[in-house]
């Protein structure tokens, strides 16, 4: 298969590029950019041409573009803006509190070093 060939990609891989490519179109690229922009998008996202035989029917990346509206974080996906503003406000100031601790802690623990 020469280098560029699209055949060993399937067919909604094809129609995401086109779709893509359009975007960055819209967006003042030029063709061949957008078009090489686009592919790039495919592959990153997909891992590449899909159609070969040993390799199908495995799902593809868990990309940031395919997870949709679902939030990121170590607290099972819960934003801090779907807390109250009082527990945001006590996280705040709790983590104040920590960093002041730590930044007197470790000038502290400086202070003692300097003077061995």
């Amino acid at each position: 298969m020469p280098r560029g060939d699209k055949s060993g990609y399937t067919d909604k891989q094809k129609r995401q590029a086109e779709h893509i490519e359009e975007g960055y179109e819209n967006r003042g690229g030029g063709n061949k950019e957008a078009a090489r922009r686009a592919w790039a998008t495919v592959n990153k996202e997909s891992g590449g041409g899909n159609k070969s035989g040993s390799g199908r029917g495995v799902p593809d990346t868990n990309v940031s573009s395919k997870r949709g509206g679902r939030i990121g974080g170590p607290r099972g996906g819960k934003a801090s803006a779907s807390r109250p503003a009082a527990a945001r406000s006590r996280s705040a100031k709790k983590a104040a509190a920590t960093r002041k601790r730590n930044a007197t802690a470790k000038s502290g623990a400086r202070k003692a070093a300097r003077k061995k």
